[in-house]
C-alpha cells in the first residue's frame, strides 16, 4: 500500500517541498512506495519553487482513507490536518514545531522533532549519505524550503543548522543566494489573483488564547503596501472567515520582508487589545499598528499573544 506523505493544510513552500523531498527518499532510498500530496493549493511561492525545479505539483486531497499508510511533515497539530486523521496509520512525524497532541497512532512509530527553522534541514540530517543521490530538484526543493522557512536567515528560528546545509546546497547548485531568494520572496508577494477571504487563509493557522480562538495570519512579503492597499475590505472579510472557520476573530499580520517588521491590522477592539497587550505597543485610534523586528509567527508572534 502505498504511504502518502504530507504537511499542513494551506501549503506553503516547506508544506510542499518536504513531502516531495521525503517521497522521493522512501521511493528510492527506502524501496518503499510513496506518494507526495498537499492539503490545498500551494501558495505562490512554492508555486514558483515547483515550476523553478521542474517538480510536478502533487495532488490535493481533503481526507485520508482508513488505514492509509502516512508520514506527517511540517506540523503535527490535528487541527491543521484532515479531520479523519487518526483513522490512518500513521507511521511517521518529521516536524519544527512544538508537540501539541491529539494524534492517535496505531503502533509506535518514528518521530523527529527538532528546533530547527525548517523541516528539510532536519530531513537533510535524516537521509544523511543518501543525499548524493538526490538528484537537483529534490536538492533545490530543500534549498527553498530553508530559504522561505528563515526568510533567507533573517528569521530568529533560523540556526546555524538551517543556514550551514542551505550555503551547502546552494554550492552544489551553483544557487546564489540573495539573487535566488528574492526570485522567491517576488513571487510570494504576488498576491493580485486572490481574493481576500483566500489571502486571510493564504499562510494562517489557529490558536486558542486566553479562551479566545484565533485565526493568526502572515502574509510574507517584499512588497507590503500591495497588500496595505487593500486594508479597508481585508478588514471587512475578517470577521466573514473567522465566522466561517470557527474563530472568534482574524489576526493578520503583513511582514516585510526587506525591513523586517509586521504590520497588524487593527478593525476592533478585540485585536487592538491583542496588539497592545501582547507587543507592549499602543494602537490608540489607527486601524493598524506596525512592530519593529517581528516577523516569525512561530517565535515571535503566537509565544506573546494575549488577550
Amino acid at each position: 500500500m502505498t504511504t502518502l506523505v504530507f504537511g499542513h493544510k494551506s501549503p506553503d513552500t516547506d508544506s510542499t517541498g518536504s513531502p516531495i523531498i521525503w517521497a522521493w527518499y522512501l521511493n528510492q532510498i527506502k524501496n518503499t512506495a510513496a506518494e507526495a500530496v498537499l492539503l490545498g493549493e500551494p501558495n505562490t511561492e512554492a508555486a514558483f519553487v515547483l515550476e523553478r525545479w521542474k517538480l510536478d505539483k502533487p495532488r490535493i486531497i481533503d481526507s485520508v482513507a482508513a488505514d492509509t499508510p502516512v508520514v506527517i511533515v511540517d506540523t503535527n497539530n490535528p487541527g491543521e490536518l484532515p479531520e479523519d486523521i487518526n483513522a490512518a496509520d500513521i507511521q511517521g512525524i518529521i516536524d519544527h514545531h512544538k508537540l501539541v497532541g491529539g494524534l492517535e497512532t496505531k503502533g509506535p512509530i518514528d518521530i523527529r522533532i527538532e528546533p530547527l527553522a525548517c523541516t528539510a534541514t532536519i530531513m537533510w540530517k535524516m537521509i544523511g549519505k543518501h543525499m548524493a543521490q538526490a538528484p537537483e530538484n529534490i536538492k533545490g526543493a530543500m534549498l527553498s524550503c530553508i530559504l522561505s522557512d528563515t526568510l533567507e536567515f533573517r528569521s530568529p528560528t533560523t540556526t546555524q543548522e538551517d543556514r550551514a546545509i542551505a550555503e551547502d546546497l546552494a554550492k552544489d547548485l551553483g544557487i546564489d543566494i540573495p539573487d535566488y531568494a528574492a526570485e522567491m520572496f517576488a513571487a510570494k508577494s504576488d498576491v493580485s489573483a486572490f481574493s481576500d477571504a483566500e489571502l486571510l487563509r493564504m499562510d494562517s493557522k489557529t490558536y486558542e488564547v486566553g479562551g479566545k480562538t484565533f485565526r493568526v495570519s502572515v502574509l510574507e512579503t517584499t512588497s507590503p503596501g500591495t497588500v496595505l492597499d487593500r486594508k479597508a475590505s481585508l478588514m471587512q472579510t475578517m470577521p466573514k472567515v473567522a465566522e466561517e472557520d470557527g474563530a472568534d476573530q482574524v489576526l493578520l499580520f503583513v511582514v516585510d520582508i526587506l525591513k523586517e517588521e509586521a504590520t497588524m491590522l487593527v478593525p476592533n477592539d478585540l485585536t487592538k487589545g491583542v496588539a497592545e497587550k501582547s507587543f507592549a505597543t499602543v494602537v490608540g485610534d489607527a486601524d493598524q499598528v506596525v512592530l519593529p523586528g517581528i516577523v516569525s509567527r512561530k517565535k515571535q508572534i503566537i509565544p506573546n499573544l494575549a488577550v
